[in-house]
């Protein structure tokens, strides 16, 4: 029975093929394990919720919306450089910043996604 083909890895500008079923290449693969690890296992557990929760009180509205001349509740507190796994930047509040969720979503397809990072366990 004939094989799926390779596709692309999925790390953006590598031209390098993976076998079906894997998203990385050997050289980008440590570069995304946080990627399949819970949300939980990240560090967004009840600690982070009430932490959230409580700077939402403090900045209810979005900031790129107030950029804009827009008044948008906030709903997602988002970091403004990725943790990728640093306790001590996910906890760092002036890494944190209030963002409606439509704004959230666009952040990191776009500049969170392309930028490489070293995974910190």
């Amino acid at each position: 029975m004939p094989r799926r083909p390779s596709t692309p890895c999925k790390q953006h500008g590598c031209p390098n093929l993976v076998t079906y079923g894997n998203k990385y290449c050997d050289d980008h693969k440590a570069n995304h394990t946080l990627d399949a690890k819970s949300t939980k296992a990240k560090g967004y557990n009840s600690r982070w919720n009430k932490a959230r929760l409580r700077y939402l009180k403090l900045h209810p509205l979005c900031v790129y919306c107030q950029r804009k001349g827009r008044l948008t509740k906030a709903t997602v507190v988002d970091h403004v450089t990725p943790h990728r796994g640093d306790q001590d930047l996910f906890w760092n509040q002036s890494n944190w910043q209030a963002l409606c969720k439509s704004c959230h979503d666009r952040k990191t397809k776009t500049t969170d996604r392309y930028v490489e990072y070293t995974y910190r366990f």
